[in-house]
């Protein structure tokens, strides 16, 4: 590709002038300037192209601009560019209908947002509504939003700086053999402790207290652990038997992203509710929202549901998303994730795993995988402390730049490097990234122990 005429350093000062970056020291970083993006890949402005291994952040789920979904974005602005969501749309029906189709159980409402924080936040209301209770449990390793209810039920330490320790949530421990909280050595032990435990803390926290249990089917960027056989289930029964609202949150795992449309599927599980938003229109318009079950819609048959958004399914959004799940059903994307998840990035991150010192787990379904590294595999010492920062945080930092200098763009958290590309991605272009992250990770073998 040749280079825009644009130049990326005019591009830089302009945002670093007037841009304030989420999640950032404002005076600490050096975004890089993009240019140009199609399919896996994204160019600079000196023309040098990154294979996109972190989906941007785990959304472009069908690659950049595919063009039936950047045709059904123009058709649509040509038409309707917006309306309010009072009114009904050809396309927001259309959109609402096909999410339906693809829930499981009753979930056959769709209440649209912008973005999955919204929908998180939504879904609270919802339940605590529907419940008459306040109360709702999160466990520690999730991530929910950054709005005030989502970020209050987020895990990661992203939430400490906003919470109030006043907002009706109360976190527990979720499964997660590798790193148990529970002493336990198989999945089974970890599921039945695991259970044990939320059922402990129902009972302790009163159970006509707690409107809901939201939990991520697939936590993402905690660290895609799969939830053992059973786990999710058994949270189901605890919610039936105490009346409680199961709300599955698959903002990041839904749509594809585990070689299911909602990564629940493989435990064949029904919530009440289902967030979602990022691979429903691969993020080319910000679109979420909240699947609803006929008990919670028919809360609000004759009760004015108090809550709304002006963007509330926006017809550019709902078009893509239309476009978005037209194009995965009729190209075999969900197909192609769970396939490439079985047959070619499973099996050549195990191998990674045998061969350097610092993959001390790997884990994960469809193109929905991390790689947990370490210092040290008998002890597994993470390869950076928990929330680690400057100096501190090196290896991963060192680790990060290898990738980036070899065109592979990661996503990292924490001691964690995620292998998250579209879930259209090429077997090549999937090979492709892996024989790069396997050389980066040589630089993470630098602070194990062999």
């Amino acid at each position: 590709m040749t280079p825009h005429v644009t130049s990326g350093a005019s591009v830089k000062a302009a945002d670093r002038a007037h841009v304030f970056h989420s999640w950032s020291a404002q005076a600490l970083i050096d975004p890089l300037a993009v240019a140009k993006a199609e399919g896996s890949h994204f160019w600079d402005y000196d023309g040098k192209r990154y294979l996109d291994f972190a989906s941007q952040l785990v959304n472009t789920n069908i690659g950049h601009q595919h063009p039936k979904v950047v045709a059904a974005i123009q058709e649509q602005a040509a038409t309707l560019c917006t309306l309010a969501p009072g009114f009904a749309v050809d396309v927001r029906s259309e959109a609402a209908r096909l999410i339906a189709q693809r829930t499981p159980g009753d979930l056959d409402k769709v209440f649209f947002t912008n973005g999955g924080a919204e929908a998180v936040e939504n879904a609270v209301r919802m339940a605590r509504l529907h419940t008459g209770r306040q109360k709702v449990m999160s466990t520690y390793r999730s991530y929910h939003g950054a709005t005030s209810a989502a970020i209050n039920l987020t895990g990661d330490p992203r939430r400490w700086p906003s919470d109030t320790a006043a907002a009706g949530v109360v976190h527990f421990w979720g499964p997660f053999l590798y790193r148990s909280p529970f002493h336990a050595t198989t999945e089974a032990e970890e599921c039945a402790r695991a259970l044990t435990h939320l059922a402990d803390t129902i009972a302790f926290e009163g159970p006509a207290t707690i409107a809901a249990i939201i939990l991520e089917s697939v936590p993402g960027t905690a660290g895609i652990m799969t939830p053992p056989p059973g786990y999710l289930a058994g949270v189901r029964e605890l919610c039936d038997r105490y009346g409680i609202v199961f709300i599955l949150d698959e903002v990041m795992s839904g749509f594809g992203r585990t070689g299911k449309w909602f990564a629940v599927e493989h435990w064949d599980v029904a919530p009440d509710l289902i967030t979602f938003a990022k691979g429903v229109n691969s993020g080319y318009v910000p679109l979420g929202g909240v699947a609803i079950s006929g008990a919670i819609a028919e809360t609000f048959a004759k009760r004015p549901y108090p809550g709304g958004l002006t963007y509330s399914g926006h017809p550019l959004a709902c078009a893509a998303a239309v476009a978005t799940m037209n194009a995965m059903e009729e190209e075999g994307i969900v197909e192609h994730s769970a396939h490439l998840g079985e047959n070619v990035i499973g099996p050549a991150l195990a191998e990674l795993a045998e061969r350097h010192p610092s993959v001390g787990e790997v884990r994960g379904l469809g193109t929905f995988w991390a790689l947990e590294l370490v210092r040290d595999k008998e002890t597994r010492e993470p390869l950076v402390p928990y929330n680690a920062a400057g100096a501190d945080n090196a290896p991963m930092a060192e680790f990060a730049a290898a990738c980036k200098a070899s065109g592979l763009w990661p996503f990292v958290n924490m001691n964690r490097t995620h292998v998250v590309p579209p879930c259209n991605i090429t077997e090549a272009d999937a090979k492709e990234g892996l024989a790069l992250l396997d050389d980066a990770l040589t630089v993470a073998d630098r602070h194990a122990s062999a």
